[in-house]
């Protein structure tokens, strides 16, 4: 019987992926094991089907708690994707070998210390998700670790590193950058680039897999004269040589192993049969699914997390597309994406990037410009030396915003196909990129667009996040969109509350009503299901909130209860609801803050008063949008009461002040006065800062417009003392530092010239009545009154 040909790669390698795809058509295998979770193996033939295109995942996960969850990505160039896709294509039974997950999972809960258990969908916690890498990553420290927990790959020591030292250095232990000291004596500083220069960009294979074996027995050697190899990584490579023991007892003859080069040697050799059974026994186990799910390649890189990431998987991606002459093709989908975005990128100039490129290469001693030249020339021939269209590059073409996709009968759950329905007919795909979509909510289209997303927002499943509107109508939306793959863990997750989008929402607005015991939380929960469109949950939630509203006498929670409800007012007659549900509320609202204002404002230290100022300058504005003349006249007697409250902080009373001046409640002698009444010598100069900064808070046009106010300012100030000025300038240049820039200009032009700088007023002419008399028809034909 033949020894297995066992070939060591680097997860997400074109050059690994081309030489493996290589070396099995020069074979010929009988069975192909890949390094991954044999609980996957049920779902790994879809991996032949034409509708899975990478980048894609194989999902683990337990039932019962979703968000314990492994994701296996794979790239095209991925060198395992290669080595499944051959086998499946050609009619070679494909296996994944590897300690399960089920037992990798159970070990780590039971590793863990007991906490306190998390309620489903809780929007605070964040799910717990680990990517694993397929191979072994051999320039990670270690390659079979894919726990939470890491070491510094580039650290030369570490907790289980040997003692002894060498010329009173410690010692190296190749476990935590096999390729160290190969790079370093190559010439190179990093064991990552050698690997990428001399494996990923060759175009051959030739006697690659063997000279990898040879080093890596090598390395290892070196290695377990150190320390010996951590317990999951033993376990790991029992549960790969019982595996390959058992297919050569099938009788596979020519039986071709893809696995990470760090395992090359312990495939090759290792403990006996009986050793490595022992090593597995009694070991506990979790019950798991597994599915496929689309990946990005945001998810591929290092910068995301991914302990076996690559640093461009975009690049590498053309490398696998481009074998033969990726420069030219590189340096000119630069250029093209350059012109795309309005930069000049000449043809001539993409000639002499190439150029550069492949002389800085030759300078280097490398046998093709890596990204590293490549980006060089970009920077300096087509960017003219603007690093800031390198960012540009980087996340479009180096990274890319590639989405995979998965066929429509891979094994999903009820929700899932119900969302997946639903962006079709809908016509909104999940995209990898960021997307900024504006919803007119007077098309019923765009109308169920938005409902879906705010049923999803429910659901604790962002993939829209609302964005502020710059203008105030009411029939626009704004939303930012951006499918991240680990969603896909919270749509599985969200399936506990029903078998669609719909129905989950509403369980899940049901449930969130009886939890809430805070009346602003209700409200916004209002809010968010009325915009969601559950009418079977609304009577719940409203019934809840009349309760707890009944219930609740703290003024600050009812001033911030009331801006969610009045948002639904407004967007009621839109979106075709029944915002009359909630009027009374809002009636019963105001009414009691009203009430219940002026004493809550009483007795008030700084910071207090900060607060409260916010709360009551954010719901004068909400009154202000209702539109309502009773609830605007309840206000106003509520802000009449604080202005003649005693004791009161000065920045809620002069605001109050305003309020009243601004809606015509206060006439400006009666505003005059009150002024006076302020700023008067006997008043306290910090507590008469503080009524000036709520009075003008916003805007100086009072003062340009009211040459009474401006006086009785003017005067206050010029009859400080000195150390009286010192002490308040600070609160007084805070007030007027929130002034726009304009009215800032002309109050200084005014002090400056004495305060009789007035705004100039156009001086009256005469009229040429004939003259305005013959335009008065054509007027009136533009205004429809003819």
């Amino acid at each position: 019987m033949n020894d297995p040909a066992i070939f060591g790669i680097r997860h997400h390698g074109p050059g690994s992926a081309r030489s493996v795809l290589k070396a099995l058509r020069e074979l010929q295998p009988d069975l192909i094991l890949v390094e991954g979770p044999p609980d996957a193996q049920e779902v790994l033939p879809l991996a032949a089907d034409a509708g899975m295109k990478p980048p894609v995942a194989l999902l683990l996960y337990d039932p019962s708690a979703p968000r314990r969850a492994v994701y296996y990505p794979f790239a095209e160039f991925s060198p395992e994707w290669q080595a499944i896709r051959y086998g499946l294509q050609n009619g070679i039974p494909v296996r994944l070998m590897d300690l399960p997950q089920a037992i990798r999972l159970a070990l780590e809960d039971a590793a863990e210390p007991e906490t306190k258990p998390v309620e489903p969908m809780d929007e605070s916690v964040t799910p717990k998700v680990v990517t694993v890498d397929l191979a072994t990553e051999i320039a990670s420290t270690d390659a079979d670790s894919n726990s939470d927990s890491g070491s510094d790959s580039g650290s030369d020591t570490g907790s289980d590193a040997d003692p002894d030292t060498d010329e009173g250095f410690p010692r190296f232990n190749p476990r935590h950058d096999p390729l160290r000291w190969v790079a370093e004596a190559a010439g190179y500083g990093d064991g990552e680039r050698w690997w990428e220069h001399l494996v990923e960009q060759r175009q051959d294979s030739g006697e690659l897999f063997q000279a990898i074996g040879e080093l890596m027995s090598a390395l290892r050697a070196e290695a377990d004269a150190q320390s010996p190899p951590e317990i999951d990584e033993q376990r790991r490579e029992a549960a790969m040589r019982i595996q390959l023991r058992a297919a050569r007892k099938e009788g596979f003859e020519r039986i071709a192993v893809v696995c990470g080069a760090w395992h090359v040697p312990a495939l090759r050799g290792g403990p006996s049969a009986r050793e490595d059974n022992a090593q597995l026994k009694g070991l506990p186990k979790r019950k798991l699914t597994a599915t496929w799910v689309p990946w990005t390649y945001g998810r591929l890189t290092h910068a995301s997390g991914y302990g076996a990431g690559v640093a461009a998987p975009g690049f590498y991606q053309h490398l696998w597309d481009s074998a033969g002459e990726p420069t030219t093709r590189w340096l000119a989908r630069i250029a093209q994406l350059l012109r795309a975005h309005d930069l000049a990128a000449s043809t001539a100039s993409v000639i002499e990037a190439v150029r550069l490129a492949e002389a800085l290469a030759a300078l280097r001693d490398r046998p093709r410009p890596t990204l590293e030249e490549l980006n060089e020339a970009a920077l300096a021939v087509l960017c003219h030396g603007d690093a800031t269209p390198l960012h540009l590059i980087e996340e479009q073409l180096s990274i890319g915003e590639r989405l995979g996709e998965v066929p429509d009968y891979t094994p999903m759950l009820p929700l899932q196909q119900d969302l997946q329905r639903q962006q079709k007919r809908l016509r909104l795909p999940a995209e990898a990129g960021q997307r900024l979509l504006e919803l007119d909510l007077r098309k019923p289209n765009d109308l169920e667009r938005s409902q879906l997303l705010h049923r999803l927002g429910l659901l604790s499943i962002p993939w829209g996040k609302p964005e502020r509107a710059s203008g105030k109508g009411t029939f626009k939306e704004h939303w930012r969109l951006q499918w991240q793959p680990e969603l896909a863990i919270a749509v599985i997750e969200a399936n506990l509350w029903g078998n669609s989008v719909l129905d989950a929402a509403t369980a899940r607005a049901r449930d969130q009503a009886q939890r809430d015991a805070e009346l602003s939380a209700l409200t916004d929960l209002v809010e968010r299901t009325l915009l969601a469109e559950l009418p079977d949950a609304v009577s719940e939630v409203m019934t809840r909130l009349q309760d707890v509203a009944a219930l609740t006498s703290d003024i600050p929670h009812l001033m911030d209860s009331l801006p969610p409800l009045a948002r639904v007012l407004r967007y009621g007659s839109v979106r075709q609801t029944d915002a009359g549900l909630i009027g009374h509320v809002v009636d019963g609202l105001i009414t009691r803050i009203a009430i219940g204002l002026p004493a809550a404002c009483s007795a008030l230290d700084d910071e207090a008063a900060a607060a409260m100022f916010d709360k009551i300058r954010t719901l004068h504005t909400t009154i202000d949008l209702l539109q309502n003349p009773e609830q605007t006249a309840v206000w106003r007697e509520a802000l009449a009461k604080l202005v003649d409250q005693m004791g009161l902080h000065g920045l809620l009373a002069g605001h109050a002040c305003r309020l009243l001046f601004e809606q015509g409640a206060l006439p400006p002698p009666e505003t005059a006065r009150r002024m006076t009444l302020a700023l008067s010598p006997s008043s306290d100069p910090a507590w008469t800062a503080a009524w000036l900064e709520g009075f003008l808070h916003g805007s100086g046009l009072l003062l340009l417009h009211h040459e009474q106010l401006w006086e009785i300012l003017d005067a206050w100030v010029s009859q400080l003392s000195a150390e009286a000025f010192t002490a308040l300038l600070p609160l007084l240049r805070r007030t007027f530092a929130h002034f726009p820039a304009p009215e800032r200009r002309q109050l200084g032009e005014r002090v400056r010239h004495g305060g009789a700088g007035r705004v100039v007023v156009a001086r009256e002419t005469e009229v040429d009545v004939a003259r305005a008399d013959r335009v008065l028809p054509i007027a009136a034909q533009l205004l429809g009154i003819v």
